[in-house]
């Protein structure tokens, strides 16, 4: 088992659900201090996104951060020498796509990600038929693949998922690109689809974009990820005290 799985295992066995904010990599020049203040106010881990010019997941908000990072000259290797000097206590997970592990390399990427504290990722447009190559790489440096379940995913594809993923399963509540939604969608439907699989934790993501919705999302699976509510406030120019104050109210009401 991964160190991701064992220490989320833990977290959802002490009875905490997790609080998992996303953060666009290079995005600002102080991006590291965004990160540890989300982890000041209470985030369990830290999603990180590397940024690619023409994503298939993402939303208009983290593609206009992606983009404004590019534009930074950020690179797989800025974010992780960036990481390297991150005073840290919570797990790191990298999102980002193939076309960048591929081209940097499967096994130089996932050794960049471990000696940079990253300790899964997130490699959406993967396909789980063509994932083996990249997994392996992973296996050789405690770098969890987290896979994907969509309220679109047959029977027997998320038992294989399930079977498949590390360190947690991702349950897509929307058929949608990231971004603001209403609701919970098809949350309680994807998650229940997963547990009756794997014993894995399970986090919810897309579309949670207010305390509300984190809070009925947390009440469904283990933990709650959040991401263009987060994004937005940094591309309209917030800074550390506002991420901070951001994830403490989503922390609040997750634990109300």
């Amino acid at each position: 088992m991964k160190s991701l799985e064992t220490r989320l295992r833990a977290l959802r066995d002490s009875g905490r659900k997790a609080l998992v904010p996303y953060f666009m990599g290079g995005l600002t020049p102080d991006w590291i201090q965004h990160v540890e203040a989300a982890v000041h106010a209470g985030a369990d881990a830290v999603e990180i996104g590397i940024p690619f010019s023409d994503p298939m997941m993402d939303g208009v908000v983290i593609q206009e951060a992606a983009l404004r990072a590019l534009r930074a000259d950020t690179t797989l290797d800025s974010i992780c020498a960036d990481l390297e000097a991150l005073s840290n206590s919570v797990p790191l997970i990298a999102m980002t796509y193939f076309n960048i592990f591929h081209h940097y390399g499967l096994e130089r990427s996932a050794g960049k990600l471990q000696a940079s504290g990253v300790s899964g990722a997130i490699v959406p447009d993967l396909a789980l038929e063509e994932a083996d190559e990249w997994i392996a790489a992973c296996d050789q440096h405690d770098v969890a693949t987290v896979l994907l379940v969509a309220p679109s995913t047959t029977p027997d594809r998320v038992r294989r998922l399930g079977q498949a993923t590390q360190g947690f399963a991702y349950a897509s509540a929307r058929m949608a690109v990231t971004g603001r939604s209403g609701g919970a969608g098809d949350a309680a439907r994807v998650v229940q689809s997963i547990r009756e699989v794997t014993t894995v934790p399970t986090y919810i993501g897309i579309g949670i974009s207010s305390e509300e919705q984190a809070k009925e999302a947390s009440g469904i699976g283990d933990g709650v990820i959040v991401g263009s509510a987060l994004v937005q406030i940094i591309l309209d120019g917030g800074g550390a005290g506002e991420v901070e104050s951001f994830v403490r109210s989503y922390r609040a009401a997750i634990d109300g």
